[in-house]
């Protein structure tokens, strides 16, 4: 016990540290959201989100109001015309090249994605993320967005400010959502991410939440949310699509596996840093990886933290295909929409077929992979690697 005491101590004090702050800094940008291109927001819902973006209590930081200001100035004024300030007035630099960076993102699809951004901000303080009607199903959820529109079922990991890392009460609510978008009137269903970050895999503070039984019982809980978390994915019967967003890290990737589709923009970029956190595979990818990108590829990503673009994840078949920045949620929802007209029974019949004959295979690579990740998260290995992790975050 003096060890989990210890071990609760260390983490606890890391993570006072590594909420010191930090210096400001104003990153040149290109940016955008996760939002149905197919669904434009109106003059009167823009204006709205205007006001409300004057009701967050927190300060976004310095990245979330960039990317305001960008989405702002292409809904009202169209493509960035102006000259760039000079090198010494930072700050007015920093705006020019955010605006700028939207391109040509025509003005309905910018004023779209600002009210979406305005909505994701206040959801995160608690508040109503829409600024139309709240969609029916997602007042369940504090972590996700879950619409039903066309047919399509879209599960939107809703954590902006955090990169959309997930926690525990998240890891509960995608599988409460999978299990609605199973039974529900939607021929498809399809995740993706809100802000820049489809999802940045774990909140590493779920390793610090050590209950009484120590980090014995911790590992136990975990690999037995994991277990079914991994298993609502495998036992999804209609068509799954990733509409990826941005950088994807983690569990986000290994499950991408377990996807039909995976449509990503060129941004995006794939991670999975196991080793480095003193970790092993999980989401069927000890399987799935080696299936479909070959031995030596699943090795340079699962054993030795490789970071794939999308184009190297697409050529390596992890992706369906890979989308220009400027045009990919317009591309994509336009595409999925046309799916969703698709017949449902002949879609999920279908699926059935191509994946019956390794539904057993996958249970047991999940059972398997669930059980090694136990004995992981209880080893001295993994604890020192996350204590590194958190020291090294706290010296940002």
């Amino acid at each position: 016990m003096a060890r989990v005491a210890l071990r609760t101590f260390a983490f606890r004090r890391l993570l006072h540290l590594s909420r010191f702050p930090r210096p400001s800094s104003f990153p040149t940008l290109k940016f955008h959201t996760a939002a149905s291109a197919l669904r434009m927001a109106s003059v009167e819902q823009f204006e709205e989100a205007k006001s409300r973006l004057s009701t967050l209590k927190n300060d976004p930081g310095n990245e979330a109001k960039l990317k305001i200001y960008a989405l702002f100035k292409q809904s009202t004024m169209g493509p960035c015309t102006t000259g760039r300030p000079g090198m010494l007035d930072f700050i007015n630099r920093a705006k020019w090249d955010a605006w700028n960076g939207m391109g040509n993102v025509p003005q309905e699809d910018a004023r779209q994605q600002y009210c979406d951004l305005i909505g994701s901000l206040v959801a995160a303080e608690g508040g109503s993320a829409s600024v139309t009607a709240k969609p029916a199903g997602s007042s369940q959820y504090n972590t996700l967005l879950v619409t039903t529109e066309d047919n399509i079922t879209t599960i939107k990991l809703n954590r902006p400010a955090k990169k959309n890392a997930i926690t525990t009460e998240m890891y509960t609510e995608i599988m409460a959502a999978l299990g609605h978008a199973s039974t529900d009137s939607s021929v498809l269903a399809v995740f993706t991410g809100a802000g820049d970050f489809y999802c940045s895999g774990n909140d590493l503070t779920n390793f610090t939440k050590i209950p009484e039984g120590g980090v014995e019982e911790m590992a136990q809980q975990g690999g037995e949310l994991l277990r079914k978390y991994i298993k609502s994915y495998i036992d999804f019967p209609k068509p799954l699509v990733a509409v990826v967003n941005g950088p994807a890290v983690g569990v986000s990737v290994t499950v991408l596996g377990l996807f039909d589709l995976v449509y990503a923009t060129e941004k995006a970029t794939f991670h999975t840093p196991f080793s480095q956190l003193g970790q092993s595979a999980e989401g069927c990818s000890s399987y799935t990886f080696p299936k479909m990108m070959g031995h030596a590829k699943a090795c340079e990503m699962l054993l030795f933290n490789k970071k794939l673009s999308a184009a190297q994840a697409c050529s390596l078949g992890l992706v369906t295909e890979v989308f220009p920045e400027s045009t990919f949620q317009t591309e994509v929802w336009t595409r999925l929409k046309a799916y969703a007209q698709l017949p449902p029974n002949s879609l999920a019949l279908s699926k059935q077929l191509i994946r019956s004959s390794e539904v057993e295979r996958l249970h047991e690579v999940n059972d398997a992979e669930v059980e090694r990740l136990k004995e992981r998260w209880t080893s001295d290995e993994c604890f020192n690697a996350v204590m590194s992790f958190f020291q090294a975050k706290a010296k940002l």
